[in-house]
């Protein structure tokens, strides 16, 4: 078995092993996942449950390059998020990010492929090609936060990107790092946030510099019964793009969440829709929707 098949499996192994291992855990106390209690601690970046979030995204995009309009793909990330307390108020997080693509877009010139999110597509015939089912980047975090009796949270930590994925047109083929912040305040009526990421590319492919900024701007208003409209749309500022074309990809986006329970276990679902007003000239992204799902499952510790 291939290298690349390995890791394929394991990414898809990984969820699933960690789904049933988690589940399989003591249920959480009623006191724990009643109404509003459970939504409004979910909604905290500094939240002290542990969770099995998988993101499915449908992208459409758009673009001055001949067959940009409507290409589309799909993608499904895992991300376990289990907290670590190390004091009151202040927990230790270590967040994989595991992405799953399908249908991605590759831009196609001659015999070569270039991915989409690259800065200078340079592409003159306008031919496209859907990947297979791939492993992407696998991104991570390693972070503390703490929130102050204000209700102020804040964060801070390191962010990466591993080269890991399956097909090279869907890639990088570089390492990533870079520090990360973040800043909430939680209220009566939800929370309101920003987290702000830069990365640099520090092993792999030295034909290329990356230096992106990004983030994500987050809001939950909290509407009663696990109910709450909720947005978190991720943004990034590309210092690297070719000249002439836009660094910025930005969307503005809005969605509703539920929290509720299937059988003894919590679990929250989310849709949000992301409307992109800035993205690269040449290819990118034009909407995006996002369907959220996954159990509030015990810590291991």
């Amino acid at each position: 078995m291939s290298t690349l098949q390995e890791r394929f499996k394991l990414a898809i192994a990984l969820p699933a092993g960690l789904i049933f291992s988690c589940l399989a855990l003591p249920a959480m106390g009623e006191e724990v996942t009643s109404g509003d209690a459970l939504a409004r601690e979910l909604s905290n970046p500094n939240t002290s449950l542990g969770s099995l979030n998988f993101n499915l995204d449908y992208t459409n995009y758009k673009g001055d390059v001949p067959g940009a309009d409507n290409q589309e793909a799909y993608r499904l990330s895992f991300q376990p998020v289990f907290p670590y307390p190390l004091a009151e108020g202040v927990n230790l997080f270590a967040r994989p990010n595991i992405p799953v693509l399908y249908k991605q877009p590759v831009p196609h010139i001659g015999d070569s492929d270039i991915a989409p999110p690259g800065g200078d597509v340079g592409i003159e015939s306008g031919l496209f090609r859907n990947s297979d089912v791939e492993l992407g980047d696998i991104g991570f975090d390693v972070a503390v936060g703490k929130t102050f009796p204000s209700k102020t949270v804040l964060v801070g930590g390191v962010v990466g990107t591993l080269d890991t994925a399956t097909d090279d047109a869907v890639g990088l083929g570089q390492t990533l790092l870079g520090p990360e912040a973040l800043i909430a305040q939680i209220f009566d009526w939800g929370v309101l946030g920003v987290l702000v990421t830069h990365q640099w590319d520090v092993a792999g492919d030295d034909d290329f510099d990356t230096s992106i900024t990004a983030g994500q701007y987050f809001y939950t208003i909290n509407l009663g019964g696990g109910w709450q409209i909720q947005g978190s749309p991720t943004f990034s500022y590309n210092h690297e793009a070719a000249d002439g074309d836009e660094k910025w990809t930005l969307p503005i986006g809005t969605g509703i969440t539920r929290v509720t329970r299937i059988g003894k276990t919590p679990w929250r679902f989310a849709v949000q829709y992301w409307h992109y007003v800035k993205q690269s000239d040449a290819l990118g992204p034009d909407f995006q929707i996002r369907f959220t799902f996954g159990p509030v499952v015990p810590l291991p510790w």
